[in-house]
């Protein structure tokens, strides 16, 4: 895990406590004897990659300090039905308030991470690269992006504060591709900043009027057939990274990549998955 998540990671932990237990488990409280002590593990149900065993850790930590956490597997393995992520063991009111928390998070990770690996598969051989979007669960997007990566999948930005990404709205209303990158530059010398700056382009022409404006880091076409993406590449030239999006199915992506387009960003990878099926049981 990247230290610049774990802040996040450990607010998002928190909100699912304070969701899930508010002010106690009192199902666990009322027959579960408190100096009762056990023994979980997380069971693989599904073929996949897994994801979020790191995050699982901290809940059980966070929960119980006391907890003893015996990992068998990593973040981003290739997992088979059966196969054991982790063993973990302590008082039975700590693992069972940690149970459902822990869970939904590694489910939906690992199938963010397995579909993500689905979609990359797709592009061997090729040097294009699968970007993730902003479209994820609310609250969740440091997990769902961590996952992706974990998939062999790439993070494009984190949110609107990491990049400038000047989108067809952003055009339009600043009036023109020229007058949008301008004033990104303006605004980033004023507030000494160092942010990449991408513009989204809709025509063979627009790609013109971006290197007019001097330029950008990354220029995206919105929206283009192949054929013309394999035009605007070469229009490129190599003179800044590239990246296809919209409306880009895993059916028509590899034809995509062979344009030679740097990136495909892929909404689908965080915002229509199939969480990944596992269990956290009692055991010896």
């Amino acid at each position: 895990m990247k230290p610049e998540y774990i802040p996040f990671v450990k607010e998002l932990i928190e909100l699912c406590i304070k969701e899930d237990i508010g002010d106690g488990d009192h199902t666990s409280l009322c027959c579960i004897p408190a100096d009762a002590h056990g023994r979980m593990r997380l069971l693989c149900k599904q073929e996949g990659v897994i994801a979020g065993i790191e995050v699982a850790q901290m809940v059980f930590n966070r929960l119980d300090p006391e907890m003893r956490f015996e990992q068998k597997l990593n973040d981003g393995d290739h997992v088979q039905p059966g196969d054991v992520a982790f063993y973990v063991s302590g008082r039975v009111r700590s693992l069972l308030q940690a149970e459902r928390i822990v869970l939904n998070i590694m489910q939906r990770m690992s199938g963010v991470a397995t579909q993500t690996a689905f979609y990359v598969k797709h592009l061997e051989g090729l040097h294009t690269r699968i970007l993730d979007t902003r479209k994820t669960t609310p609250g969740m997007r440091v997990l769902d992006k961590m996952a992706v990566k974990l998939g062999g999948g790439e993070n494009h930005r984190m949110g609107l504060f990491d990049m400038i990404l000047l989108k067809d709205n952003h055009i339009d209303f600043a009036g023109g591709i020229r007058k949008a990158i301008h004033g990104a530059r303006e605004y980033l010398r004023a507030k000494g900043k160092q942010l990449p700056i991408e513009c989204e382009v809709r025509s063979l022409e627009d790609i013109d009027e971006v290197f007019a404006a001097g330029g950008v880091d990354r220029i995206m076409f919105d929206n283009f057939t192949p054929e013309m993406t394999r035009k605007a590449v070469e229009k490129v030239a190599g003179r800044c990274e590239t990246e296809s999006s919209g409306g880009i199915t895993l059916e028509t992506m590899r034809a995509y990549a062979e344009c030679g387009v740097d990136f495909i960003s892929v909404g689908a990878l965080t915002h229509q998955i199939k969480s990944l099926d596992m269990s956290l049981k009692a055991c010896e």
